[in-house]
């Protein structure tokens, strides 16, 4: 097994930031839209649409909360930083730009689906 290319502390400590952060986005409510008046159908349209904006958004929370716990569990196995596609190592800058990665550079280049 390759050696971890940035340092287990600084990735679990960046890693739980993270996860912490995203929960807490996670735990914010959406609002619903309210009583519809005469006139409104402009607003209600925006309100509709940035509710929808937001669903999304925390889809896209959920899929980073999972792939921060997937980088979390590779620490405790010792395979942090090794890219799950090739297994060779995942260059430190890349790790510290994005320590939930779980690709080298190469193969998310190559547009290569990281096994689950």
């Amino acid at each position: 097994m390759a050696q971890p290319a940035m340092d287990p502390k600084a990735a679990r400590k960046a890693l739980l930031a993270e996860r912490e952060r995203l929960l807490a986005e996670l735990g914010e409510p959406i609002e619903a839209p309210g009583q519809m008046t005469y006139g409104s159908q402009a607003a209600a349209a925006t309100f509709v649409f940035e509710q929808q904006r937001d669903l999304a958004l925390r889809d896209r929370s959920r899929l980073d909360l999972h792939k921060v716990e997937t980088a979390l569990r590779a620490l405790d196995e010792g395979t942090y930083g090794t890219c799950v596609t090739c297994g060779n190592p995942i260059a430190p800058e890349r790790l510290e730009a994005i320590p939930w990665v779980a690709q080298c550079i190469d193969c998310a280049r190559k547009g290569g689906a990281a096994p689950r």
